[in-house]
């Protein structure tokens, strides 16, 4: 019940965090993240495909946040896969950047793609996959805060999930 409590606390903050930009190499918030979640992998077969990522100018402390989110998630949903094969990559589309992270995980269904981000929303019984139900949220709020969007695609097997930026 903390946990949820805390998470709660932290989607509420969000609103009132002050944006603090500055260009920031993406690919170095990825391996520290990456690091972070060490301790979580353990001695899993996990395969990482990181692509260059570009640098833009975003609030480093939130984007980690976001990343952290996403590959916890990736990393959650791959558990029941012998070999977990996690992607993060980029391209350009209609003037933006878009930014995904893959996975050759559960996936869900794409009728339940409108819930995926949003408070609460979980799209897997909670016996099979721990969680709160926030984190997506959390993306969510913090890519709105930088002006730009998110979605999914839940192919079976697997998950992509994209946000979006016109930020440079």
């Amino acid at each position: 019940m903390g946990l949820l409590v805390d998470e709660l606390l932290n989607l509420a903050r969000l609103g009132r965090h002050a944006l603090n930009l500055q260009r920031a190499e993406l690919n170095s918030i990825v391996e520290e993240v990456v690091s972070l979640l060490q301790p979580e992998i353990g001695s899993r077969a996990v395969t990482w495909k990181i692509e260059k990522l570009p640098s833009m100018q975003c609030d480093p402390i939130l984007v980690k946040q976001v990343f952290q989110n996403l590959l916890a998630n990736a990393l959650k949903f791959t558990r029941p896969r012998d070999q977990a094969v996690i992607e993060i990559g980029w391209r350009e589309q209609a003037g933006e950047r878009l930014i995904f992270v893959r996975d050759n995980g559960v996936g869900f269904s794409m009728k339940c793609k409108e819930k995926l981000f949003g408070v609460f929303q979980r799209l897997h019984r909670p016996e099979d996959f721990e969680g709160t139900g926030i984190g997506l949220a959390t993306v969510q709020r913090i890519v709105h805060k930088h002006g730009g969007g998110y979605g999914g695609g839940g192919t079976r097997p697997g998950g992509d999930i994209q946000v979006h930026s016109r930020r440079r």
